[in-house]
């Protein structure tokens, strides 16, 4: 980072017709000497939780070796170029409770089991990253972002006498409020960027026909930036804002697509028709509100518990939940490898873009945390022991794996990770401690 004497002010916005541009964090924006004297003006930490569904194929899944010198398996292998940055947490365990499905999503942030209820009288827990949020929000616009691929279409009962809503979500404001998760691409831009004014889908269409892009409103207010800028600045600037109308022109595609005859029914307008394409896009736009500081507490739901969803566009047909349940069978387990292998690439190319993505003294990837795993271990048992975790981010270091004893929680993690976004509280649902977490101490 090159230290000015001249600063931007660190919320400038860009303003256009319906639209506020939020800018990462550039040099101008660091005045003389200020990010010596304080670290948080070099590095905003960021909480990031991404979540699979139906458990996992473990021993495709579970380093053999433990320590740093160790070999990725064939589930992780995506993220080999990452080692330094990458730690497997084997070992911890989730609070048992009725409803596999429904306990796996809800206690993986909570620490808390899920109630059987019909949807009238819920019972959960907090999750934590809403405990993060409540003190970061008072920074941001957002104080958190809740993203899915799945939408919020089904109602009832998904998991034996449970609701539906334990399984739609892992976010929870409260022990008795599920936060729902938004899986429409256009709907999380205009959440961050600017909306149109209108729920109205003949008015938004017209206002989106007049405004073709939201950079084209605030084009002549990022020129009159760019010339007080620096050199490495407006390289900075102009890097962000194709990245911001690259996410958009994906965006448009997929709505000007959304009358096609698509396998999963009655998906809303702008969601791609394939998981990849759709991943991408809710990742990219993860990384764009880290990046402007719009949230610094992200979650993300690449499917719902009992997804039934089919993986086509990798060779694999057969919808995931059944697969899960292989019984053994070499064909569904090959397939279910496949499958959870599908979701570690994704998730390994977000890892990437923040990599990639200059913050402060470093990347995004140096200043954030990002938890990736399941609610359950082996999917055909149902098994809440040994879950599959694993911490993305943090300072460049040894990137190993650690075994931890049978009885430790899953919120022992969430604990510790909460002391380095700097919101410490004594406990979490079945918490009984906090983890070490050496690595991540610069963070």
């Amino acid at each position: 980072m090159i230290v000015t004497q001249k600063a931007i002010g660190r919320r400038t916005v860009l303003r256009g017709l319906g639209a506020s541009l939020a800018l990462p964090l550039l040099d101008g924006m660091v005045p003389a000497f200020a990010a010596l004297r304080n670290s948080a003006a070099r590095a905003v930490r960021r909480l990031g939780v991404v979540y699979v569904p139906n458990g996992m194929m473990m021993p495709q899944w579970t380093p053999e070796t433990e320590g740093s010198d160790f070999d990725f398996p064939t589930i992780l292998q995506p993220l080999e170029p990452y080692r330094s940055h990458v730690q497997v947490l084997s070992g911890m365990h989730g609070v048992e409770s009725e409803g596999p499905h429904a306990r796996s999503s809800t206690r993986f942030l909570t620490g808390m089991p899920s109630k059987p209820d019909d949807g009238s009288d819920l019972r959960g827990g907090v999750s934590m990253d809403q405990i993060a949020g409540r003190v970061h929000g008072r920074e941001t616009q957002l104080a958190t972002l809740e993203l899915a691929l799945d939408g919020r279409d089904f109602a009832g009962s998904c998991d034996d006498g449970f609701s539906c809503a334990y399984t739609n979500t892992i976010a929870w404001a409260n022990e008795t409020t599920p936060l729902p998760m938004e899986n429409n691409p256009r709907a999380v831009f205009e959440r961050l960027f600017g909306d149109t004014g209108s729920t109205d889908p003949v008015i938004r269409q017209a206002r989106l026909a007049k405004d073709a892009s939201l950079l084209d409103s605030v084009t002549e207010r990022a020129a009159d930036l760019s010339r007080q800028l620096g050199v490495a600045d407006q390289a900075k600037l102009s890097q962000y804002l194709e990245a911001v109308r690259d996410v958009e022109r994906r965006i448009q595609m997929a709505e000007s697509q959304s009358d096609r005859e698509l396998p999963v029914v009655e998906q809303p307008a702008g969601i791609p028709d394939n998981v990849g394409a759709h991943a991408k896009l809710m990742f990219d736009l993860m990384a764009l509100a880290y990046e402007t500081d719009l949230t610094r507490v992200a979650t993300f739901m690449m499917g719902r518990e009992i997804t039934g969803r089919t993986y086509a566009e990798i060779g694999v047909p057969d919808a995931h939940h059944p697969i899960s349940h292989h019984q053994r069978d070499p064909e569904k387990l090959a397939k279910l490898t496949k499958i959870n292998q599908y979701h570690v690439q994704l998730f390994s190319e977000f890892v990437d873009r923040l990599s990639k993505t200059p913050d402060g003294d470093g990347s995004l990837l140096d200043h954030s945390m990002i938890i990736y795993g399941a609610g359950m271990a082996d999917s055909n048992a149902h098994a809440s022991t040994n879950l599959p975790i694993l911490l993305a981010g943090g300072p460049s270091g040894s990137g190993r794996h650690v075994k931890y004893s049978e009885d430790t929680p899953l919120a022992n993690l969430h604990l510790a990770l909460l002391d380095k976004m700097g919101v410490e509280i004594d406990s979490l649902g079945h918490s009984t401690g906090r983890l070490p977490l050496e690595p991540l101490t610069g963070v």
